[in-house]
């Protein structure tokens, strides 16, 4: 008889920023088809979401609420302790170094438990750096998911190339993904400017960019031009964003039908007849709904930016090629391997992950194994989870914070006070080191 996801699972999403969020809530609902009860941890660090990033977002949990590592381990350890606290099923949204320090804390929480929750993790984009590294950072959970046919290859070749277990590789797709298919004749004719917070990452090339976006609204004064931002000054996402468009636009002369917007970007997909971005994942979400979608090439095709994803796509062009006229034309065999499902069979895309989910849910789950351990990282994962106040053990290392030990109140206040500091430490005294360092 075939094994089922429970009827109400109980889902904890751990999460470091607004985007890992947005993945792990969407992610556990796509496994659970909405049926879950969700509980919600927010990692505490640099990243962690403001309300009003929470607010654009738009996944709501059942409860929700800010931790560190440890205390979340603690919530683990507790929550198994008590049956009717336990969780099926544990979602880590978060940067491989802190997904590593979270499956060895677990394996220690939990040792010697046959019963235990599946842990899943993932990537909230498009791979195109540090392929290796993240991937092994992720090893150890029972599903390690990749948005396509192209990344779950990758993701084995990789692990079996170092003679870890591959079983956990789980193919399926970018949670995020919806919305209606695209149907020209906006009015007017509308082109969004999909930025990012690290790519590119030179104030130079950033203005560039702006300038050309400048130019194109001023050539084309019938079109809508939006600037679609992700967070505001003094706010982080997954990445740093050093020089925030928002003050790099102060020093230009903008024409009127040129906006800055935020927002959830399906919404402003709604409205798009050109997407123009350098290597964003909301190009996916674009293709996806099959609405004309532009990487540049204006700084070349370049790792480092993140476009070299996309040779093959039929969608690089320049400033200058969609200036003349231009409409990119996404090859098909292309944006299928890439899990974009723009042929339609986005509703299925998650059936192998359910099924996996349903077969581990159904029987006993060994211990946690990561890749990394004392025996094939010694020199390595001490220093990662030390980040997170552990002992190489996955224990917690004397003196980590703990809930119990500082009153609420104080906390909220230090934090507040300790993350402003280091936003601005990051927008505006770090620039102004790197220029005194280049004199």
């Amino acid at each position: 008889m075939p094994v089922s996801i429970p009827e109400s699972p109980r889902i904890a999403v751990l999460a470091d920023s607004d985007t890992r969020w947005k993945w792990g809530a969407l992610t556990a609902g796509r496994l659970t088809s909405g049926r879950a009860t969700l509980d919600g941890f927010l990692l505490r660090g640099r990243a962690t979401p403001t309300p009003r990033q929470l607010t654009e977002v738009g996944v709501r949990a059942d409860r929700l609420r800010e931790v560190t590592a440890v205390e979340f381990l603690r919530e683990m350890e507790h929550s198994e302790q008590d049956a009717s606290g336990a969780y099926d099923v544990v979602v880590l949204a978060l940067v491989g170094g802190a997904v590593q320090a979270v499956l060895h804390g677990l394996a220690h929480a939990w040792r010697g438990r046959t019963r235990r929750p599946v842990v899943v993790t993932g990537y909230v984009g498009v791979v195109y750096e540090k392929l290796a590294d993240g991937l092994l950072l992720r090893h150890g959970a029972d599903m390690v998911l990749a948005n396509s046919a192209y990344d779950a290859d990758r993701f084995r070749a990789v692990y079996e190339g170092v003679g870890a277990d591959a079983s956990a590789v789980t193919e399926c797709a970018l949670p995020f993904l919806g919305g209606e298919p695209y149907k020209a004749g906006h009015d007017p004719y509308t082109v969004v400017f999909a930025a990012q917070p690290s790519v590119p990452e030179t104030p130079a090339d950033r203005m560039y960019l702006l300038d050309r976006l400048v130019r194109h609204a001023r050539a084309h004064p019938d079109r809508e031009v939006l600037l679609k931002l992700r967070s505001k000054p003094g706010e982080h996402t997954t990445h740093i964003e050093e020089v925030p468009y928002q003050k790099l636009v102060q020093r230009l002369d903008t024409p009127a039908n040129l906006r800055l917007v935020y927002g959830n970007m399906g919404d402003v997909l709604d409205r798009t007849d050109l997407l123009v971005t350098v290597s964003s994942t909301a190009a996916l979400e674009s293709l996806h709904r099959r609405i004309p979608t532009a990487l540049l090439t204006d700084l070349g095709v370049r790792e480092a930016l993140g476009n070299h994803h996309f040779t093959g796509s039929g969608c690089l062009v320049s400033w200058d090629q969609l200036d003349a006229g231009r409409l990119p034309e996404p090859d098909p065999a292309w944006v299928a391997r890439q899990g974009v499902a723009a042929d339609g069979s986005y509703d299925s895309a998650f059936d192998g992950a359910r099924a996996r989910l349903a077969a581990l849910l159904g029987g006993e789950r060994p211990p946690l194994a990561p890749y990394y351990s004392r025996t094939t990282a010694p020199g390595y994962l001490p220093r990662v989870l030390a980040r997170h106040h552990l002992a190489p053990d996955g224990s917690p290392l004397p003196g980590a914070p703990a809930a119990d030990k500082d009153p609420g109140a104080v906390r909220q206040i230090v934090r507040r006070a300790a993350r402003g500091a280091y936003r601005h430490g990051v927008q505006r005294v770090a620039p102004v080191i790197r220029r005194m360092g280049e004199l």
